[in-house]
């Protein structure tokens, strides 16, 4: 069980990994570490709640090219701002969610949707673990967060639930929490926006009648074969967890042990 005790009408997956338990038995601080979507959908009354998070840090994980054509992160106080993009424009898939979520036309996708949007994000995970900008921001995301001047942190992308839900994998993995809790928090995404979903395929509907819901749907859920590719590749490359978290994401032994000091009780 998490920490939250709160929640954004505008970011309605966001949430505190505050409960879940570590290393050694120690659970992760509530109200540090708060994984959400982008922010530019927030409404005037969720200003207060994020407020009263108090966030010293949000971390961006978002393309300036995604970010130019979305509403700006409404944000409370003055949290230092750290853009990381975790971006391939050789991935298609990326600008097809952002295309998704923003109501754009999707025609100039017509060819990703033929080949299999599901099979595109499964292909994402796994550039998750080898793509350049992906290993140099998530490492990065990871340092940041421990280091207390930057907490609590909050952390996004613009679904806030593929790279913003790897990056809580690396995170939550290098603080000793168990697989069964990190898969569950990963797909609580679903259940979360689940009246979100909807909302956005019957607007889509209205605008392109002919709309083919099955290439839409796995670009605006997490489904189980994403994070498996994931984990997946990381054995392929590395072996184990440990030795991506090392030699992938280039992590030392006092970056680890610093993370798990900050957020571990």
């Amino acid at each position: 069980m998490t920490g939250q005790g709160w929640e954004l009408v505008g970011a309605p997956n966001a949430r505190d990994l505050g409960g879940l338990v570590g290393a050694d038995g120690r659970r992760v601080r509530v109200g540090q570490l708060i994984r959400t979507p982008a922010l530019g959908r927030l409404t005037d009354e969720d200003l207060p709640v994020l407020a009263k998070l108090g966030p010293a840090c949000v971390l961006d994980l978002r393309d300036t090219t995604e970010i130019s054509v979305a509403p700006a992160d409404r944000l409370a106080g003055e949290p230092r701002v750290v853009r990381l993009p975790v971006h391939d424009a050789e991935h298609p898939v990326f600008t097809y969610v952002s295309a998704v979520l923003l109501g754009h036309d999707l025609n100039a996708y017509a060819e990703l949707a033929r080949q299999g949007t599901a099979g595109a994000m499964a292909a994402i995970y796994r550039w998750f673990v080898t793509g350049e900008s992906a290993r140099v921001g998530f490492a990065e995301a990871v340092r940041l967060a421990a280091r207390p001047e930057n907490l609590p942190v909050v952390y996004h992308c613009s679904a806030g639930k593929d790279r913003t839900g790897w990056l809580t994998v690396i995170l939550l993995t290098a603080l000793g929490v168990d697989e069964a809790a990190i898969r569950a928090d990963y797909l609580r995404n679903n259940e979360l926006t689940d009246s979100l979903r909807a909302v956005i395929v019957e607007a889509m509907r209205r605008r392109n009648p002919e709309l083919d819901v099955d290439a839409v749907l796995p670009v605006l859920e997490v489904r189980a074969e994403y994070l498996d590719a994931g984990y997946a590749e990381v054995r392929r490359v590395h072996g184990s967890f440990d030795a991506y978290l090392r030699d992938g994401l280039g992590l030392t032994d006092s970056d680890l042990t610093a993370l798990r000091a900050q957020l571990l009780e």
